[in-house]
């Protein structure tokens, strides 16, 4: 991308319209906020950097002391914090990709409380497609964590898929990645029209 992809501004910038000073990061803080006890975010190498953000949108941070072994020890990381603060659930969001609606996250944490036992997980899913955030309960962060490091989460949902209840949303951001100038211009096409 060439910039830190969780400071991209949100909703994107165009060019004569001034930045509202929100970002991918902080934007997504604010939407969980009203739906979580607490929000956490994971950081690397960029903690400084995110910082400023994170806190000023009402997150914490903790950091992830080895960002090069991917993504999954950044799960990881954020799943023991979430355990060590006496919570038995998460709702779990990349930072490359917009926020999801107040309305696709209502949905995904009313189906997580009157799940039966046997749900882990709620994941949303647009157009077939799976995304995020979702929902974990103890029995799912468990397994993320007891996982071998070299495993990926996706892994982990394929081996307890019968835990997993998919959730149908009408928010096409829960399954959007912006990895690109390109994703992200594309992006804003998006949402000038």
């Amino acid at each position: 991308m060439g910039s830190d992809k969780a400071l991209l501004p949100w909703p994107p910038v165009a060019t004569g319209i001034p930045f509202s000073g929100e970002t991918f990061v902080s934007a997504t803080i604010r939407a969980l906020s009203p739906f979580t006890d607490l929000v956490v975010v994971v950081a690397g190498n960029n903690e400084l950097t995110l910082a400023p953000a994170v806190y000023a949108a009402g997150g914490s941070l903790v950091r992830n002391p080895a960002p090069e072994l991917g993504q999954f020890s950044s799960l990881r990381v954020g799943l023991r914090e979430v355990l060590n603060l006496g919570r038995d659930a998460a709702m779990i969001t990349l930072v490359d990709r917009p926020p999801a609606t107040a309305s696709t996250l209502g949905i995904l944490r009313a189906a997580f409380e009157t799940a039966s036992s046997e749900i882990w997980a709620v994941v949303p899913e647009f157009n077939t497609r799976h995304g995020h955030p979702f929902l974990a309960g103890r029995e799912m962060m468990e397994a993320f964590l007891k996982a071998p490091a070299s495993v990926t989460a996706r892994d982990i949902e394929h081996q307890h898929q019968q835990h997993i209840s998919y959730v149908p949303v009408d928010d096409p951001h829960v399954a959007m990645n912006v990895n690109t100038p390109e994703d992200y211009a594309a992006l804003l096409n998006t949402q000038m029209k």
